[in-house]
């Protein structure tokens, strides 16, 4: 399928620049390394760059369109649009003011930027030594990343599908990454403290329970002072282990009752055999004295 055709496709025939640029990236693949090596066909290839090409030029890109015209799934379609875009060395550039102008949120670029700068000390801090010199920052995924959590922090709305798009990255990357910047500075990016999952709290309950000694009286646990009363948790194990017992004890002394039942019954019985036995038969006894 021609260059032109795919564009056509993508809504990106009347861009001329990006088709020109795409075909040029194209061009480059085909100089520098085999695609088909990297699981790559010719069609994602013009797709995944029309996308760079129409990515750097600032427009619009629609990657689900992209995705279903490349006949891949999405995860594999993002592992070879890394892996091409790499390849080139090109990468994706994104600016926090023209996010905000985009987004119409200017007043939060300065809090995306003391979270980038914060999130980036933190994490080096919790690397060990040898591992900082290979942490990389400079992919777009982590101002997309801060700029949505600022937005989120201050209630404004903004598109989280079109900041994954913009990034060049995955919904999957785009949500992990999220969980590591509120880790990291929850003070900057947490926001109010969402209800817990009855789930979570029993999976919690359960993992409380192997280490005693890490309980803690809110999660129903034992306090760890001695002269302190017994907690909610210890009295209804208490109370379940009475109420066990009492069961126990009733059903023994109801298998006790049924046994000595059965044992006078089968004492009557032998009894009443034993009595037959012993009677004598009258009518031997008359056929005896004729």
């Amino acid at each position: 399928m021609d260059l032109s055709d795919i564009a056509k496709k993508l809504d990106l025939s009347d861009s001329k620049q990006v088709v020109r640029r795409a075909a040029e990236l194209r061009r480059l693949c085909d100089i520098q390394f085999d695609s088909s090596v990297i699981g790559v066909g010719e069609v994602c290839k013009a797709v995944i760059c029309l996308e760079i090409a129409a990515t750097r030029s600032g427009i619009l890109f629609d990657r689900q369109k992209a995705i279903r015209l490349s006949g891949m799934s999405e995860k594999a379609y993002t592992r070879s649009f890394n892996s091409l875009q790499n390849g080139l060395g090109v990468k994706n550039k994104l600016d926090v003011r023209e996010l905000a102008i985009q987004f119409g949120c200017v007043r939060i670029i300065p809090f995306v930027q003391k979270g980038l700068s914060l999130y980036k000390t933190r994490f080096l801090a919790s690397l060990l030594p040898s591992r900082r010199a290979g942490a990389d920052f400079t992919r777009p995924v982590f101002v997309a990343v801060a700029f949505y959590l600022c937005a989120k922090k201050h209630k404004l709305k903004v598109d989280k599908i079109k900041l994954i798009e913009l990034s060049g990255t995955s919904e999957a990357e785009f949500s992990s990454v999220s969980v590591s910047m509120k880790d990291l500075c929850f003070d900057i990016y947490g926001t109010e403290k969402e209800k817990k999952d009855p789930k979570e709290v029993k999976g919690n309950r359960e993992l409380l329970d192997v280490l005693p000694e890490k309980r803690k009286l809110e999660d129903g646990g034992y306090s760890s002072d001695e002269g302190s009363e017994p907690s909610c948790y210890k009295r209804r194990k208490t109370m379940d282990k009475q109420a066990y017992e009492g069961w126990k004890k009733t059903v023994i002394a109801s298998n006790k009752q049924t046994k000595a039942k059965v044992l006078r019954k089968r004492t009557t019985q032998t009894s009443l055999s034993n009595f037959l036995k012993e009677t004598p038969d009258p009518d031997a006894q008359k056929v005896e004295a004729v």
